[in-house]
Order: structure tokens, then sequence, then C-alpha cells
């Protein structure tokens, strides 16, 4: 097991080199972006594209508590949902705290709400102008959790999600309001997912054939290190090519398109949350702890090879970049610095939830004294950092919220 330990660890880094460009005269990452405005915007609205982190409660219907996908619901929102005496679901992930913030937001009122709403196949554009026809122009928060950069089939598409894709959510954005104006101020957050599908879908089932192939003495020690080096190679070419279109739709359908203050985050360490520290695989101990140390590192190296082509693709590009990375690591090494005293459970009880639930924290109400409440005895959705095995806290989110409107402030934007 030891042998196999360092192996795997070894192929690891020489991936990480070949992502980097080898004896390519291209060194991804090497290039910054150039050109963003200095001065600070007039911004009038707060326009995000994105997945499950900055999802505004695109599929409340399924947390139905009748199960017929109406109110009342469960959660809606990757976080831990609260709900107030009203109904409504009062929980904050980061980018609504940056628009509340950016658009000095009253107290009481939405500065962006969710652009589409609904699960398996049905949906709403812009649910809240039915309810309240003056706050159509909030409904610019497009994110999706599961949505990748340009495939409609996306993480989970499979159980419901609708997944529409960052191309189609800009797409949906122009047809609405013909172009972007020089008082939006776009976020664009996306890139996990696509981790999530090349390491669940393409890698470890890679990994555990050629592993097969290595345990029934099918192929020897070197040939399952070049199995696993190329499904490796695969799945870093896919996030390649997957930050590349990102890019690319930041440059011709962002920016060619108005967009003046645009902000693209970059991703975090995978391998320093909670679903990546338990890793479950379908395999008995030790052997389980001896994979799991040889596959976890992935985690960490597509979330960095898509970065390096991301800033590659964005080089010389009119845009900033929101460093997401740097935060985590920083909140892991220093919790106590961002007022956390947790930043390795769960925040929400997987037992407490539907069955259905998957643990997810979608399906998370932590409002106290209701027959909701799904929290982990203990748990303090302020100082525990995750909700659930990837999503923050309440707390988590205002921590990365708090963060990225320094960065924004350091820009000069705001």
């Amino acid at each position: 097991m030891t042998h196999l330990r360092i192996g795997l660890t070894s192929i690891l880094a020489g991936a990480l080199l070949a992502a980097c460009g080898g004896g390519d005269t291209t060194i991804p990452g090497s290039g910054a972006p150039a050109g963003a405005p200095a001065a600070k915007g007039t911004f009038t609205s707060v326009v995000s594209f994105g997945d499950s982190l900055t999802d505004l409660g695109a599929y409340t219907p399924a947390t139905s508590v009748t199960q017929d996908g109406k109110p009342p619901y469960l959660g809606g929102k990757f976080t831990n949902n609260v709900t107030d005496g009203a109904g409504n679901n009062v929980s904050a992930v980061w980018v609504e705290n940056v628009a509340r913030t950016v658009l000095a937001t009253p107290a009481g009122l939405p500065a962006i709400t969710a652009a589409e709403v609904g699960f398996a196949g049905q949906s709403v554009k812009c649910p809240i102008a039915a309810a309240v026809p003056a706050l159509a122009k909030t409904c610019t928060g497009y994110g999706q959790a599961g949505s990748l950069v340009t495939s409609p089939v996306g993480y989970k598409h499979d159980i419901g999600f609708l997944t529409v894709p960052v191309k189609t959510q800009i797409a949906n954005h122009l047809t609405r309001f013909g172009s972007f104006k020089d008082s939006d101020l776009i976020l664009v957050s996306v890139g996990f997912n696509e981790v999530f599908f090349h390491f669940e879908k393409e890698y470890l089932p890679a990994f555990f054939a050629s592993l097969q192939k290595k345990t029934d003495g099918k192929i020897t020690d070197d040939e399952f290190k070049a199995e696993v080096f190329h499904a490796q190679t695969l799945a870093q070419d896919a996030m390649k090519t997957a930050a590349l279109e990102l890019a690319d739709l930041v440059r011709t359908q962002i920016l060619a398109k108005g967009g003046k203050y645009v902000a693209v985050t970059t991703l975090i360490d995978m391998t320093k949350t909670p679903e990546a520290m338990a890793l479950p695989l379908p395999l008995p101990e030790p052997f389980l702890t001896a994979v799991r140390e040889a596959v976890k590192p992935m985690l960490n190296l597509l979330p960095q090879t898509f970065d390096l082509w991301l800033r590659e693709g964005l080089t010389g590009q009119a845009v900033q970049i929101l460093d997401a990375r740097t935060v985590f690591d920083d909140m892991t090494r220093n919790p106590a610095t961002y007022g956390f005293v947790d930043i390795k459970s769960k925040a929400c009880d997987a037992a407490k939830m539907p069955a259905a639930s998957g643990g997810s924290s979608l399906f998370c109400n932590t409002t106290p004294g209701t027959p909701f409440n799904m929290l982990t005895t203990g748990a303090d959705t302020t100082t525990w950092l995750f909700a659930d095995g990837v999503h923050p806290t309440n707390g988590g989110h205002k921590a990365f919220s708090d963060a990225f409107l320094k960065q924004l402030k350091a820009f000069g934007w705001i």
C-alpha cells in the first residue's frame, strides 16, 4: 500500500507539471488581465452567473414540504436555510451580501433575486415579478447548482436540476436586456461542477478499472501508473477546455456586449472540504485510506488547472480576478481570524433531513424552534464554515463576501 501511495503521488505531481506547459513556450497563468476600470462604479444592479455558490433559490420547488412544488419549503439555497415568520427564506449566499452592500439596498427589499426557478424540466423566469412587478429588474441572479460552463447536461441534471450552463445564462440575460450596462457589477463564478463531473464521472471510474486490472495481475505496476496518468491527463484537458471556454464567453459575450465592471472568481482547494476529507469510496480499510490519499490530490489539481488556464484565457482582458483560493486557504489556516471555530464538520445533520436529500444543504432548514430544524447538535451557522460537504454556512458565505468586498474596494470599484 505504501508503494501505491508514493507512486500515485509522483504521478499527480508530474501531471501538474504537464498541465503547466512542460516544454511548451506558453505557461498558463503567467499572464494577467489588464485594463479593467480603476474608478468607482455607479452601480444600479448586480448580475451574477455561476453554479450552486451563487444559486439564489433556483431549485426551491424541490424542497416543498408537501412534495408538490408549493410552499412551505424546507430550503432552496445551498447553505443553511433560514425561514422568517412569513415563510420567506432569509438566508444569504455571498453574491446577495455583495449586492446588498454595493447597491445599498434598504432593509426588507432584495438586492438581487433568482432569474429562473424550477425543477425537473419545469421552470419560471423571474418569478418575483409576478408577485412584485417593481422588483422585476432584480432577477439578475442566474447561478444554478450543477451548472457547467457550456454543456446543458450538468452535474446532477439526471435528478432534476435544471443546470442551465453559464453560456445560456449569459444569453438569457442578453435576451432580456439587450446588452450589459456600465452600471452593472458582473460576477462570474463557475468551474466547481467541472471538477465534480470529471473527478467522479471520469477519473475515479478509470482509476478503479485500472486498479482492478493491476490487482488481478492483468497489467504491471508501470502499466497501471501509465493508465492512471492517462485518465488524469484527460481530466486536466477537460478542465483546460472549460476554462478557455469561460474566458471566451467573458470576452465575446460580456465584455463585447457592454460589460465594464466584470469580476471572475477562482476555484478553491477542494481537498480541504468535508466531502474530500471523507471521500467515500467502495473499499475496505486499510486499502481505502491508501487509495483516498492517492486520489484526493486531484481535487486540488483540477481546480488549479482550471484557474491557470482561466488566467491564460483572460490575459490582457479588462476584467478583475476575485481570488477565492487565497481567501479559502487563509480561512483554513487561520479560522479564528474569520470567527470560525469549526472548519471541518457539517452544520446540517443529514440524519434530520429528508431521505431523498442526500444530505445536501439545499434541504437544510436551520430555523430555531421549528419542526424543520436540521442543525447538527452543537453546531453554529455563524462559527462553523460548512453547511454540508462542500457548501458554506451563512457565516461562511458572509466571510467570503466580506473578503470579496475588500478586493472590490482594492480594485477601486467601491
